[in-house]
């Protein structure tokens, strides 16, 4: 079975841009610990755009959605909905879902997540795709 990519396309202000890195670096572990995962990379734009990448890569996509359904993702989420809506923002704006997917798809780690401030991240989409090929250097 090929493994499942997802992207998370984070638009972030140039103002948040650190606040967002600085969130991702300390919730280093959340993932990395869920079975079937298999890789993460948070992509900073180079060249001029706002949106950031958030690329995780899974064993398959009953993994993610397992991952997706665990209470350290609902935790972290649901503290990111309750900081964006103390700020004015209504239910499902601003903290990385209802943008282009199903409720509850994105997973925008980092977004509001333990510091008492609202998202980094202005909006969010999910991409996903099958890994048909895949290449590592040579020894």
């Amino acid at each position: 079975m090929p493994s499942v990519v997802k992207i998370n396309v984070l638009t972030v202000p140039a103002e948040m841009r650190e606040q967002l890195e600085q969130r991702f670096a300390n919730r280093a572990g959340m993932v990395e610990s869920a079975d079937g995962f298999e890789w993460f990379e948070l992509l900073r734009p180079v060249d001029g755009t706002d949106q950031y990448l958030v690329y995780t890569r899974w064993r398959s996509e009953e993994d993610f959605q397992r991952w997706q359904e665990s209470q350290a993702f609902q935790r972290g989420h649901a503290q990111a909905r309750a900081e964006a809506e103390a700020q004015g923002q209504g239910p499902g704006q601003g903290h990385g879902h209802g943008q282009g997917q199903e409720p509850g798809q994105g997973q925008a780690h980092g977004q509001g997540h333990g510091h008492g401030q609202g998202p980094a991240a202005s909006g969010s989409q999910l991409w996903s795709f099958e890994v048909v090929q895949s290449a590592t250097p040579k020894s």
